[in-house]
Order: C-alpha cells, then sequence, then structure tokens
C-alpha cells in the first residue's frame, strides 16, 4: 500500500483536488482518510470549554491514534476510524471500519507537523492557494456545513487561523514532494502526479 499525504491550508481545496485524484483510480483500489476523524476525544469537558478549544493547533490531533491506525493499514490490518462530529467538537461514540486498499490517501492541514507520521508518507503534496481565497471558502463552509456564524469564523479565521497556518502549515510547504497550484482562474492539471502515483504503484 502507498500512502500519500495531501496538505495545505484550510480552504486551499485539498478535498476537491482529493476528489479528482481518486476519480482517476478504481474505487477498489484507493481509500481517503481526512485528519479531521482523529481530533482528540473531549469527552471529559464540558461543551462551553471545548468552544474555546485550539483545533488548529498540533495539539489538536491525535497524531499516535493516527500513526497507529496508517501502520495498522501498512500491514493489511482493519481498523475502526473515529467518527468526529464538528457541532459537538467531540468525537461520536461509532467508528468506521476501514480495510487496506492499494493506495491511501491522507488529507489535512495539519499532518506534516508529526515525524512519525510524515515517515510514512509514500508522496508529500501541498496545496498553494491564496489567502483571500482559503478565507473565503472556509466562511462558506463554516456557515453552511458546521453550523457557525458568520462572525464566530471571521473571528477565529483572523484569530486563530491565520496565526496557526502561518507558524505550522506554510513552513511545512518544504516536506512537499510536489506543490498544486490552486489559484483562482488557474486551470489544475493532475496529469503529472496522477502519473507519479501509478509509477509509485508499479
Amino acid at each position: 500500500m502507498i500512502i500519500i499525504g495531501v496538505f495545505g491550508g484550510t480552504g486551499s481545496g485539498k478535498t476537491t483536488i482529493v476528489n479528482q485524484i481518486v476519480s482517476d483510480f478504481n474505487a477498489s483500489d484507493i481509500q481517503v482518510i481526512s485528519q479531521d476523524a482523529y481530533y482528540k476525544d473531549n469527552s471529559s469537558i464540558t461543551y462551553e470549554a471545548r468552544c474555546s478549544l485550539n483545533f488548529d493547533h498540533p495539539e489538536a490531533i491525535d497524531f499516535e491514534l493516527l500513526f497507529e491506525h496508517l501502520s495498522a493499514l501498512k500491514n493489511g490490518e482493519n481498523i475502526q476510524q473515529p467518527i468526529y462530529d464538528f457541532k459537538t467538537h467531540n468525537r461520536t461514540d461509532k467508528t468506521l471500519q476501514i480495510s487496506p486498499k492499494k493506495i491511501l490517501i491522507l488529507e489535512g492541514i495539519l499532518i506534516m507537523n508529526y515525524p512519525k507520521l510524515r515517515s510514512l508518507l509514500d508522496l508529500k503534496v501541498f496545496i498553494e492557494t491564496n489567502s483571500d481565497m482559503r478565507m473565503g471558502r472556509r466562511v462558506n463552509r463554516d456557515i453552511t456545513e458546521r453550523g457557525r456564524t458568520p462572525k464566530e469564523v471571521m473571528d477565529r479565521y483572523l484569530n486563530t487561523l491565520k496565526p496557526m497556518h502561518d507558524q505550522f502549515i506554510e513552513p511545512m510547504k518544504m516536506h512537499a514532494d510536489v506543490i498544486v497550484e490552486n489559484h483562482e482562474n488557474t486551470s489544475i492539471n493532475l496529469d503529472k502526479l496522477i502519473s507519479k502515483i501509478k509509477s509509485l504503484m508499479s
């Protein structure tokens, strides 16, 4: 099994590009795991306390569990992936069974910030997008999909997301094997990336 890490700032278009990659392969050969499923279990604190947590800091992610799960998949074992609820800021009591396939795509903003996890990746892809586009996408997503108010989203972007991007995400670009430019009015050609993935499979 080959593991591909797709990372970049929030709203950079990771999910869209991952979906484009997936469409080039048989569904039986490829699967996607999101870093977002591995936010830490915060059941021990109140909802109000969970609301004040910084979810864009590496400490918010249960990297050890994510590493264990990816290692298990690489060894041909099934895993029980956590299911996270963004409205309650906590894991649910349900899990999703995932079985190994030929290709695993791991996507998330902070996946490069844990060296042990980084060492498992066969290919590291950074999605480069300008900050205005990223902010607009994040605002739209959090309002429509995660039930946040416009003020909540803007405050969080300016006070948390942007500083965390500058501190933890942008510096990780140095680890990328491939950089995909995903700017407004820019046509994305993933042919070279798809070819590189296929060459890793052979």
